[in-house]
């Protein structure tokens, strides 16, 4: 975390990954982020991985740092103090995340007649509205159909989400340019942007679509192999895997001379036609370049060929389950600056990240827990909304919003505000 967005609130009405992304990594630079939910918890509260006892060390993943408020939003009350929230007032505030909107209530329509230079930033599935998450954008744009084994003819869907992954941070960029433009005209703005747009944005910008329409080509399966350029997964001498990289000259050269295949891959050369010196045409001979360095991994260990590969300042690395990587990865330890052993309410002690960057003009701090369902709800009601103590515990005991019981309720009884 830093403190480089100190000042700014944030409001985050959401679920899944990408738009609790955007609001951790606000809160990660410093935003004061209110996330609201249903009094039962968010749609994700209990989404896996969880812990033996139902905790969902994915909510605590993508939630740490932001303030907690729990609101019966089935009541026309609940959804009055959500937009007390959004709207509350504050040169820094009036920034809203969501990708829950709901027409009439929570949209920038509405909720802008409250607070005319309101931002918000909504996320859908596609731009028609409809809903989507990774698992349907990837099949719709052709990914699995390249992804896997050669001669494979089944479609692999990725594990990672990406597209919420990179959603979450458009999101995030969308926000801080609609607040630049807000402090420079006083306009707020609604944002939107579309799931299935960023995947289709990154399938242009990646060259794919005029690969297609343009070479007539459709990409096919390839393996471990590096589209384009010579990289490859080898087998080593004590049965690991590794994946080595020779992308630009650099990386292919130091590779020849590092293994001693310089006269092999001139016989290549001779015999195809191809340079080598070219990235296009390793790709093109990658079948008979990997068939000359097989030999030299399969003869060594893992370790002798990581230690050779770092002297020579080559691009390498070695394959790993999660658990080997926990394990076994300096990078994914405190011994990373970006990480910090954690107390996590109701999960316990383990590494969490803070934010990826560095600011120059802002020193770094621990990565804060995510909250309990509702732990802020008192604070917030009292120091966002402006609402007194003793309306505050009526709210809480007409059931209207959730979490620890606020000072000054003891068996249901009320102080006077």
């Amino acid at each position: 975390m830093t403190n480089i967005l100190k000042g700014m609130r944030v409001v985050e009405g959401s679920a899944f990954v990408a738009v609790p992304l955007a609001g951790m990594t606000l809160a990660q630079m410093g935003a004061d982020v209110i996330r609201f939910d249903r009094l039962e918890g968010g749609l994700d509260a209990h989404r896996w991985p969880v812990t033996a006892t139902g905790e969902s060390l994915f909510w605590a993943g993508l939630n740490k740092g932001k303030r907690s408020v729990a609101v019966n939003m089935k009541s026309p009350e609940g959804r009055d103090l959500v937009t007390r929230i959004i709207t509350a007032p504050g040169e820094d505030a009036g920034l809203f995340l969501t990708n829950l909107r709901v027409r009439g209530w929570m949209d920038h329509e509405t909720l802008s007649q409250h607070r005319r230079d309101l931002v918000m930033v909504t996320l859908m599935g596609d731009r028609q509205g409809r809903p989507q998450v990774d698992y349907t954008v990837n099949p719709a744009l052709g990914f699995p159909d390249a992804t896997g084994p050669v001669g494979s003819d089944a479609p692999v869907a990725h594990v990672l989400p990406a597209w919420d992954c990179i959603a979450g941070n458009l999101a995030v960029t969308s926000l801080l340019a609609a607040e630049r433009h807000r402090l420079r005209t006083g306009e707020g703005q609604n944002v939107e942007l579309a799931l299935k747009d960023v995947a289709a944005a990154m399938l242009g910008h990646l060259g794919i679509i005029g690969e297609v329409e343009i070479n007539g080509v459709d990409r096919p399966k390839g393996g471990n192999s590096l589209y384009g350029a010579y990289g490859q997964d080898f087998e080593t001498a004590d049965g690991r895997r590794i994946m080595v990289i020779g992308l630009t000259d650099r990386q292919w050269r130091g590779l020849v001379k590092l293994t001693g295949t310089a006269d092999a891959m001139a016989g290549i050369e001779t015999e195809t036609g191809y340079d080598l010196d070219r990235e296009g045409d390793r790709y093109l001979a990658r079948d008979r370049i990997t068939a000359v360095l097989a030999p030299w991994f399969a003869s060594r260990q893992a370790g002798e060929i990581g230690a050779l590969f770092d002297a020579a300042g080559l691009t390498w690395s070695e394959f790993r389950s999660f658990a080997e990587a926990v394990r076994d990865d300096p990078d994914l330890s405190p011994d990373n600056p970006m990480f910090e052993q954690v107390t996590q309410p109701g999960i316990g002690t383990y590494p969490v990240p803070g934010a990826p960057m560095t600011f120059s003009a802002a020193e770094r701090q621990a990565p804060a827990p995510a909250p309990t369902l509702g732990a802020h709800t008192e604070e917030v009601l009292g120091d966002v909304v402006g609402l007194a103590g003793g309306e505050i515990g009526r709210l809480f005991d007409d059931g209207v919003v959730g979490g620890p019981r606020p000072h000054g309720i003891v068996a249901g009884l009320r102080k006077r505000a």
